[in-house]
């Protein structure tokens, strides 16, 4: 069976309650005919033009040929290494599908100049870069094309031999790219990003990078039609309804990836419903755990624990996993359901789920800091190399590393979260992510991890446009060396540092609790961190 699902306690009793009202009112069979009203009059015209990945299958099967046949092509030239310039969507869903079948793909969604740096040097000779916008103007996926661009000149490489670019048609990189000769492939227009993970945008690289691209489309080919018909057995109704329509809500969604075969899921799903929900004061937070993670010994009221696995099963769960909600299936319908899902939920909380009005604040904020340029704030203190800003109530109460971090968490309110936001080398520096579990066994509340500035991208958007009742602590480095950006009045080094800071200003005036520390060497400030933190 391609897909399974199983609930219990709260989850089970949404279902009950919430699937039958979505039966009749037909609302399974109005997404596939992509009926833009289900969201109401205000979301209307934003979904009339979202819609096109009900039918992403259909239309993602003739590039398969012309995917297979460039990937024979580079091959056949010596290329035996693809990176991928994106963010948000267009990254972690070619990692999601990369991963999970074993297939190499280097990612590059980061404007830290020692990973940029790293990947530039990672087999060059032998690289392709894939680079993915759909908007064509993301600073960051410029910025990455710019600077392979280079490299590929000063190794004497033709970069329209090694560039494939994909992109929404008319684009401003459509038609800068079909100008420098690459090769473009053109995604459809009416897909979201974070909804794009069977087109072009998902489908490109994987296949590029080695994956058997067919398989995963018929995978999802074989959920459609349980996702079209109007039935309380519809897999994306009885999700939507499991996820989001909890009495009272529980609106922070602990995802575990428990022994399934597919890897890095609950990241992907991360992005999807964080940007797709979180906005007007309301939405779902997804919490990406391990099975043994602090918050599953809380009994935490608002956290509705999802767990991945290879058997969903149909029973009531016994004692350790009750009132848990388990899904399996094949990797194609794992995407499909859950983007069925998301947009359910959107309904089922009365917000337009294809919309992200507050994640162009923080691009805002960032490109008047580089259009500026100011100097930096002065840290209110420093202590082993880590520079110390924040908040002024978080701050002002703060007179070394551990009570500024003490204090933070106690800005947390009962139904809050705290959200870690690590602007730095993931490559070089993975160990940071450990934070999340420590902080999580401090805080006794939901902790989210993000690397900048990926996040941004997806739950950039819920961090302002949902509840506020988040804290938020930013970790930053000084990079070792910075990095110049072709043809660009700035390096990686002054835009990360811009985008952290822009992203902090914004949710300062949103009213949330921000703590920054910035590392001077991250390998020893991680280590002062554990050590404060523990």
């Amino acid at each position: 069976m391609s897909f399974r699902i199983s609930v219990s306690g709260a989850a089970a009793e949404a279902v009950r309650s919430t699937v039958p009202t979505l039966v009749a009112d037909l609302v399974a069979s109005g997404i596939t005919a992509q009926d833009a009203s289900l969201w109401g009059p205000e979301a209307e015209a934003e979904a009339a033009k979202r819609l096109g990945w009900t039918e992403a299958v259909a239309i993602s099967r003739p590039l398969v040929p012309q995917i297979e046949a460039l990937r024979e092509e580079l091959e056949a030239a010596g290329v035996d290494h693809i990176v991928l310039a994106g963010m948000g969507g267009s990254s972690l869903a070619p990692e999601v599908i990369t991963r999970t079948t074993g297939v190499d793909l280097t990612v590059l969604d980061s404007t830290e100049p020692g990973q940029v740096r790293a990947a530039l040097a990672d087999r060059l000779e032998t690289s392709a870069l894939v680079v993915s916008s759909k908007s064509g103007s993301t600073v960051e996926t410029d910025s990455q094309r710019r600077a392979y661009e280079q490299a590929f000149r000063d190794a004497g490489i033709d970069p329209a031999t090694r560039i494939i670019v994909v992109t929404d048609p008319g684009s401003p990189l459509d038609e800068s790219a079909r100008a420098a000769g690459y090769r473009v492939f053109n995604a459809d227009p009416e897909v979201g990003g974070r909804y794009s993970a069977l087109t072009a945008f998902g489908l490109v690289p994987s296949g590029l990078a080695g994956v058997d691209i067919s398989e995963v489309l018929d995978e999802a080919e074989t959920i459609e039609l349980s996702l079209a018909i109007d039935s309380p057995e519809n897999p994306g109704l009885v999700l939507g309804a499991a996820i989001a329509a909890t009495v009272p809500l529980r609106d922070k969604l602990g995802i575990i990836a428990d022994g399934t075969h597919i890897v890095g899921l609950p990241d992907w799903a991360e992005q999807l419903i964080a940007e797709s929900t979180g906005k007007n004061g309301t939405g779902l937070l997804p919490v990406v755990l391990d099975a043994d993670a602090p918050e599953l010994g809380e009994d935490l009221a608002d956290l509705q624990i999802v767990r991945i696995v290879d058997d969903a099963g149909d029973e009531i769960f016994g004692r350790d996993h009750s009132g848990e909600i388990r899904v399996s299936g094949t990797l194609g319908a794992q995407l499909l359901v859950w983007e069925y899902a998301t947009v359910v939920a959107g309904r089922l909380l009365g917000i337009n789920p294809f919309d992200q009005p507050d994640v162009e604040s923080a691009k805002i904020a960032a490109r008047g800091l580089l259009d500026a340029r100011p100097e930096p704030t002065p840290a209110a203190f420093v202590e082993q190399g880590i520079e110390v800003r924040g908040t002024p109530e978080v701050i002002g109460a703060s007179s070394d590393l551990a009570s500024a971090i003490d204090v933070l968490l106690e800005e947390l309110p009962a139904d809050g979260y705290l959200s870690i936001q690590a602007y730095v080398d993931r490559v070089a520096h993975p160990e940071l992510e450990r934070l999340r579990g420590l902080l999580a066994a401090r805080a006794g509340r939901p902790v989210t991890f993000g690397w900048g500035p990926r996040f941004l991208h997806s739950t950039g958007q819920f961090h302002k446009g949902g509840p506020a009742v988040g804290a938020f602590l930013q970790i930053t480095q000084k990079p070792a060396e910075d990095l110049a950006i072709p043809d660009r009045p700035f390096t990686f080094g002054q835009l990360i540092a811009a985008q952290a800071s822009g992203d902090a200003s914004v949710l300062a005036e949103h009213g949330r609790p921000v703590l920054t520390l910035t590392l001077a060497d991250p390998s020893a400030g991680a280590a002062t961190l554990f050590d404060v933190v523990a």
